[in-house]
Parts: C-alpha cells; structure tokens; sequence
C-alpha cells in the first residue's frame, strides 16, 4: 500500500527503513522522501516506523537473550 504519494512511498519500504535502523520520520524523509511534500502520509508513516521499530527491536532483543 502507498504510504506517500507524493514521493511513491510504500509501506513495505518504510518497514525495510525500520529494519535498517530509521526510528524517525526526519531520518525517513531523508531516506525516502516519505512527508516532504504534502505531510498528509506523516501520520501513517509515524504509526508504520513505531510498529516496525518495536518489532525490530523485539527480534533484536530475542537474538541478543538467546
């Protein structure tokens, strides 16, 4: 699904961000564009990051105990 039109972001790209580390949407901009135009998309990509990020987290933390 698109996240952000005006730059033809998607949510799978925005999960891939978070896996790569991108825990706020200045870095996903940056990153992607995702929220530079319009700012229509920031609340859906905020919501995106905070639930890749936690389940990133969550299977760094498995991989760290284990």
């Amino acid at each position: 699904m698109y996240v952000c039109i005006c730059s033809g972001v998607t949510d799978r790209a925005v999960r891939q961000a978070a896996a790569e580390g991108v825990r706020c949407l200045a870095d996903l901009s940056m990153r992607t564009g995702c929220g530079a135009c319009c700012g229509s998309c920031v609340p859906m990509a905020e919501q995106l990051l905070r639930e890749a990020g936690a389940a990133c987290d969550q299977k760094a933390g498995t991989a760290i105990a284990a």
